[in-house]
């Protein structure tokens, strides 16, 4: 696994008044609205966005209540260019001390993800989508 982040992701309370907050107030510009999730245009650094808190926690196979060791409210994402790669990725993880939280499985967008929890409990996605493939910030 390289050393980046492909996005970070925010897990909020209430979408419209996020999204207000970071486009009125801070001038952000939304790249991609999901209606679930926003990312903002990242100007050449990490991707961010943000996703409804109870659904971003749900996908990482965490309680948005804080159970299973507590859920911070935000998820690194580590794309990768094939299914493949996130298997290889999880198993380093868990190799080094990681708990899986969501082995990889196909998702309903066509994705394929799985989800660890590093040493401190923070939460890993790692996501291909054949779709992404060709991303600047894919491995």
């Amino acid at each position: 696994m390289n050393c980046h982040v492909s996005a970070i992701l925010l897990g909020v309370n209430d979408m419209d008044r996020s999204r207000r907050f970071y486009t009125d107030g801070l001038g952000w510009k939304v790249e991609h609205d999901f209606k679930i999730s926003v990312f903002f245009v990242p100007h050449g650094g990490s991707r961010v966005g943000f996703y409804g808190r109870e659904g971003l926690a749900e996908s990482v196979g965490l309680s948005p209540d804080g159970d299973s060791g507590g859920f911070s409210g935000v998820v690194f994402t580590y794309v990768v260019r094939s299914e493949a790669r996130v298997d290889e990725v999880l198993a380093e993880a868990e190799k080094a001390g990681a708990k899986i939280l969501k082995p990889a499985t196909k998702e309903t967008w066509g994705g394929y993800v799985g989800v660890f929890a590093d040493l401190d409990g923070y939460a890993w996605q790692v996501s291909y989508s054949a779709a992404g493939q060709n991303q600047p910030y894919a491995e």
